[in-house]
């Protein structure tokens, strides 16, 4: 028995649906857009012992970063008849284990102060991103998302897995004069 053509269109019409859904473009990249961004307001902190104590400090955590490794285990050897012609071909199982490639980390490092983060510095830092292709939104002023994750690509090449801008991140970005006691 076949389906009336209603039923037929109304699957289809799902079917594009669920399509369409999952064809939708990766937030840049999807290398780290999965991870959750702090906004700065949860992650300020009081300043450490022993640091300027006008200076505003943030706390964030690194996630851990782990590799899956998959390999094949030989379970039984190919099997030979007398004469050297292969009667069963050798038999393996996939063996899946992950590995930790670095513990996850509480950060806790100095960063502007909300009132140096103007929508001006926010804009520049935009742009400075997008020079170096790491930033691919609209220049829009605004610690948004898309920014933060940005931000997150350049300081994690450098070593600080955050989306809060630091001030070496900054500094190094052109963003910030370094004071002279600090070069």
């Amino acid at each position: 028995m076949t389906p009336p053509p209603s039923a037929i269109r109304a699957l289809w019409a799902v079917a594009l649906a669920g399509l369409a859904a999952c064809a939708g473009p990766q937030p840049y990249g999807g290398d780290v857009a999965d991870v959750p961004v702090p906004d700065f307001a949860s992650a300020q902190i009081a300043p450490p012992p022993g640091v300027r104590p006008d200076g505003c400090w943030v706390r964030d955590v690194a996630p851990a970063e782990l590799q899956t490794i998959t390999r094949q285990i030989e379970v039984a050897p190919a099997q030979f008849d007398a004469a050297g012609q292969k009667i069963a071909p050798a038999r393996f199982r996939t063996e899946t284990a992950q590995v930790i490639l670095r513990e996850r980390q509480a950060l806790i490092f100095e960063t502007p102060c909300p009132d140096v983060l103007t929508p001006d510095l926010i804009a520049t830092l935009q742009r400075a991103l997008d020079a170096r292709g790491l930033y691919r939104g609209p220049i829009t002023g605004v610690m948004d998302v898309p920014t933060r994750l940005a931000v997150r690509r350049y300081q994690s090449a450098n070593g600080l897995p955050s989306g809060l801008l630091s001030i070496q991140s900054a500094r190094s970005l052109g963003l910030l004069a370094t004071p002279r006691d600090q070069l």
